[in-house]
């Protein structure tokens, strides 16, 4: 039988960890986290494993740094590791290539089976991807005007308390991907919020008729009816006209932010430029 491989993810959001974590282990591999560089260059040292997932932004030693420590340590040079980043800034992505990082994926945008993909084309002997490929998908997001107004106006919002112990702030997620899915409903449960989810706009409706929320966080691209069409629904409704809805899109032309405020969207996050902790914030600011 074929000795396990073993992967250290390093990534400071302990909900991101854990889903990794538990597809990676289903998938038959060994697998160690740490929440900081710190903490992960004594467990690479320690556990020598065979691939490192790798965030880039974290507390005490950035993602940059592993690798820069990495690189400089002849024996440690070897370990294939692969950039799980919601970053993908040009010169982040060259550095990263120069210090011999194998991929790069932007976190908002790939789902767990693209990791597993990635983990087994690098454990393969696979090759560096070809830089054009780099964080593409993110980069093309970015390159649309609304990005720097929505991260402007994300600057602005101040840190509101936790809901109460008392009753739970009612939140609804409409989105079919079932990983951002996963990890939406974990994240706000885990930080006190009654979270219920629908992947379609039917479930949406179904959910709406029994029980009114105090917001709702709706992608845009859906099976069957789009989120527009949810948005515009919600909005002509007086039962649920008066309910916030963000946006939350990899969508992020101008047209599309346009169209979606002035059907009365409250807000437009594009899905790859905000962590789960800025989206808890922008939640918190609107429901007060």
């Amino acid at each position: 039988m074929p000795e396990k491989k073993r992967i250290i993810i390093v990534e400071d959001d302990a909900i991101l960890r854990d889903v990794l974590s538990e597809k990676l282990e289903k998938n038959g591999y060994i697998v160690d986290k740490a929440e900081d560089g710190v903490i992960a260059m004594e467990k690479i040292r320690a556990k020598r494993p065979d691939c490192v997932l790798l965030d880039i932004l974290m507390p005490r030693k950035g993602g940059i740094e592993v690798l820069e420590d990495l690189f400089a340590d002849a024996e440690l040079r070897t370990i294939p590791v692969i950039i799980i980043s919601n970053s993908g800034q040009p010169l982040e992505i060259k550095r990263a290539q120069e210090l011999g990082a194998r991929e790069f994926l932007i976190k908002a945008v790939f789902d767990p089976n693209e990791v597993l993909e990635k983990v087994e084309h690098v454990l393969s002997g696979g090759g560096m991807a070809p830089p054009g490929e780099w964080g593409i998908r993110a980069q093309n997001i970015k390159s649309t005007g609304v990005t720097k107004e929505i991260m402007n106006d994300e600057k602005k919002i101040s840190e509101t308390p936790a809901p109460s112990t008392g009753e739970k702030i009612f939140i609804l997620v409409i989105e079919d991907d079932k990983f951002l899915r996963e990890l939406l409903v974990r994240k706000l449960s885990g930080e006190g919020f009654d979270v219920q989810n629908a992947i379609d706009a039917q479930a949406a409706f179904t959910i709406l008729s029994e029980r009114k929320p105090k917001i709702i966080l709706c992608d845009l691209i859906l099976p069957g009816v789009d989120g527009f069409e949810i948005l515009k629904r919600i909005k002509n409704e007086p039962k649920t006209a008066d309910i916030p809805v963000v946006i939350l899109s990899n969508l992020g032309q101008k047209e599309d932010f346009d169209k979606a405020m002035t059907l009365g969207a409250k807000d437009f996050m594009v899905k790859a430029n905000f962590t789960l902790d800025e989206i808890v914030t922008k939640v918190r600011s609107i429901v007060g």
